[in-house]
């Protein structure tokens, strides 16, 4: 049996494709960890192996599209094999997430063939001033990456990673300031916030651009230029290094852009160097 008919590999592609909560995500990883079992497996039983109650059982099999959990185990015993076979050859659940991962940076790299839109949003944010880089909950940490970069080479950064009442405000202060563009990064499971916030930039005349998992996010419709990077749900929790990687690519157009950039940067390294700021 090759890797790919597995037990393990047929779970796999069961699953994806599905939006999942992290304590589905335990279920499912669980079940991949017994795939020659699950298919006998009582949803009590199940749950007791997942470590999660048996209602968040039948609440995963209907996420997959299942009537319940009955169905789904119908389903698995008709998709097993027979007799079930050892899989030694297959990768585990760890290295099917870095393989998972490194495919979506090989889609990110297909799309960046076209670089126009890249060299568009480089462009505006270099025009910003100041720049606001918002970024909440899952995405809170992609947006402070870009804003402690950006900040070496651009004149005003303002990082925008918490949530709350004065979010709107200050939104508007920045637009106050001059601002022109918004950077907006936004990842699952998407805050409601997220939305309404850029809702209000856009009417508040800024130019959103997002990096999202996706080109149909529910950031999309209030996004002037949105640049999809997808996120990897091999794990309980999900996994950004494209969108991470889209964020720096964003940076060396934005600093192509700025004529001052590599001045800014020589001299911030100067100032470290005197400073002893760094180890050598």
């Amino acid at each position: 049996m090759s890797a790919a008919d597995s037990p393990a590999a047929r779970l796999q592609a069961l699953f994806e494709g599905h939006r999942l909560t992290p304590t589905q995500r335990r279920i499912a990883h669980s079940m991949v960890r017994r795939a020659a079992d699950v298919p006998f497996l009582s949803s009590v039983e199940l749950a007791e192996l997942a470590g999660v109650s048996q209602p968040s059982v039948t609440r995963f099999a209907v996420a997959l599209g299942f009537d319940g959990y009955p169905a789904l185990r119908r389903h698995l015993r008709e998709v097993a094999p027979a007799e079930p076979v050892p899989d030694s050859g297959s990768v585990n659940e760890y290295q099917q997430a870095v393989e998972a991962e490194i495919q979506n940076l090989r889609h990110l790299a297909e799309a960046l063939a076209d670089p126009v839109p890249v060299q568009r949003a480089g462009r505006l944010l270099a025009g910003s001033r100041p720049l606001p880089v918002l970024g909440l909950r899952a995405a809170a940490a992609q947006a402070h990456g870009f804003a402690y970069f950006a900040a070496k080479v651009h004149p005003d950064v303002r990082l925008l990673n918490e949530g709350g009442s004065m979010l709107h405000d200050r939104i508007d202060a920045a637009v106050h300031a001059g601002a022109s563009a918004l950077l907006c990064f936004a990842l699952p499971r998407h805050p409601r916030e997220v939305v309404n916030t850029l809702a209000h930039a856009k009417e508040s005349g800024l130019t959103v651009i997002t990096v999202a998992d996706s080109a149909f996010a529910p950031v999309a419709k209030v996004s002037d230029l949105l640049l999809p990077a997808p996120v990897g749900t091999g794990l309980v929790f999900d996994t950004a290094c494209a969108p991470m990687l889209l964020g720096r690519v964003l940076l060396e157009a934005m600093c192509d852009e700025l004529p001052d950039a590599q001045a800014r940067l020589e001299e911030f390294d100067a100032k470290a160097a005197a400073r002893g700021l760094f180890v050598e």
